[in-house]
């Protein structure tokens, strides 16, 4: 009996090691505030992000991908979270995420429950908060500056402010993608187990600024505006209008005349950035994981340069959602493939746990696009969500947006025809069936949105500055 039970220890030891070696590595790369001025989605021809392209170019890129909400803190509890801000009540920065998502229901806990090494660097929830039981070990900050020593935060932006002997290794994404490389290239430090490592980088987040070298490729005279049209929001019901806040940051912009300068820094913080995913990447392509690793891009929402009169995300149409996605699964992608189906980011929590065959939890509010990994062309019928405070959402349809907010008002564009949403449709009786199908997309019930008291405006201002 003692032998047949030694016998028993050392086949299931040896099957949970089978196992393991089968079990995909997954790089869990996540970008701040990187809207769709990448390359490969030929939004913005200005843009120059020659190593995410080069990651796109090696899987599958989705071209019509959306956040779950345009605001950092909420988006990342959503998205790690796996449950609708309607579900949780994290409405808006400010709302204090740990507030709102148990430890251990966070995407990182089901891979360490799975027998993975978790190690996560820079910003995966918000400003580099997490709940420890999640992970196996995550990077410090300390004596990382987040922007550089003596960076402002509307430098680049609203302050023309350059900072020429900033250097790669003075931000903090430098450090955080060091961090990330010695972990795929050192096997000691990852126990030989099957890795789960988050790569957070805040860059192009504010402030705009990079080392100097990186603003060469924008020389200010060529920069071009984006495309918009003065009376953009003249068809745009009040609540809009709101979110749009013209009197805001783009009346200083007009005043200032720097308009032109903070979409030159925005692209040189993306040249930043981009240099620091081509780190990582030349990283797992010269280790011996790259053929049994998942990579998975995202970036947490959009970001809106003066289409219609507004800045920074924190509203509801194309430019403050639409972010790229990109998925690499050995064996499943094929290189060079694009997806246009819609989808949002709370389809990443379902997915990598599927293809690393890990249960996903019940409670998980995301749909798998896994059969998009495996053929881009599949049938697909759900639209992509985004939430902006309570009863403001956004349906994004292959073809069409449709926004109702809390008050009842609407927006309808047909994407299709009108790029940049132009033409506010929601008016025209001849798209009332278009409405009605899209609108049985939005939420029945919804939970309360916590109102912030005295003790807590202050986090909410500093939480804006994320």
């Amino acid at each position: 009996m003692k032998n047949l039970l030694t016998a028993l220890v050392i086949l299931c030891a040896y099957s949970a090691t089978a196992r393991s070696a089968d079990q995909p590595n997954v790089l869990f790369i996540a970008i701040d505030d990187l809207n769709h001025w990448v390359g490969h989605l030929g939004r913005n021809p200005q843009a120059k992000t020659p190593n995410i392209d080069r990651l796109a170019a090696m899987g599958t890129a989705f071209t019509n991908a959306h956040c779950a909400v345009p605001a950092c803190e909420p988006s990342r509890c959503a998205l790690m979270g796996g449950q609708r801000p309607w579900t949780t009540g994290c409405y808006k920065n400010g709302h204090v995420w740990k507030k709102y998502q148990q430890s251990g229901n966070g995407l990182s806990a089901q891979f360490l429950k799975a027998g993975y090494h978790v190690a996560g660097a820079g910003k995966i929830y918000h400003s580099m908060g997490y709940h420890e039981d999640e992970w196996t070990e995550y990077m410090s900050k300390s004596g990382k500056y987040s922007n550089g020593p003596g960076v402002d935060k509307y430098d680049g932006f609203h302050k023309d402010v350059t900072h020429p002997d900033l250097k790669d290794e003075d931000i903090i994404d430098w450090h955080t993608a060091d961090y990330c490389i010695e972990r795929l290239k050192n096997p000691d430090l990852t126990k030989g187990k099957p890795f789960f490592i988050a790569c957070g980088l805040y860059k192009p987040h504010l402030a705009f600024v990079a080392p100097r070298k990186y603003y060469d490729d924008f020389p200010l005279d060529s920069i071009e505006l984006p495309p918009h049209i003065e009376a953009d929001l003249d068809d745009i019901p009040s609540a809009g209008v709101k979110m749009a806040q013209p009197q805001g940051d783009h009346a200083k912009f007009l005043k200032t005349g720097r308009w032109k300068a903070a979409i030159q820094s925005y692209l040189a913080t993306c040249a930043y950035t981009d240099m620091n995913v081509g780190r990582v990447l030349d990283a797992l392509e010269s280790s011996p994981h790259k053929e049994n690793t998942i990579i998975v891009l995202w970036t947490d929402h959009g970001w809106s340069l003066g289409e219609k009169q507004h800045w920074r995300k924190f509203a509801l149409w194309e430019e403050t959602t639409r972010t790229p996605l990109v998925w690499v699964v050995p064996g499943m992608t094929q290189a060079g493939t694009r997806c246009d189906q819609p989808v949002d980011l709370m389809s990443i929590y379902p997915t990598v746990c599927e293809l690393s065959g890990i249960e996903t939890p019940s409670y998980v509010e995301g749909i798998s696009i896994v059969p998009l990994l495996k053929n881009p062309q599949a049938a697909w019928d759900r639209p992509a969500i985004t939430t902006h405070g309570r009863g403001n959402h956004a349906v994004r349809t292959a073809t069409h947006r449709y926004i109702r907010y809390a008050d009842g008002s609407e927006e309808l564009y047909h994407d299709a025809e009108d790029p940049y949403e132009w033409k506010n449709l929601a008016g025209d009786p001849k798209y009332s069936d278009v409405k009605m199908k899209m609108a049985q997309w939005l939420p029945t019930s919804e939970v309360p949105e916590q109102k912030l008291g005295k003790g807590k405006k202050k986090k909410t201002k500093a939480a804006k500055k994320e």
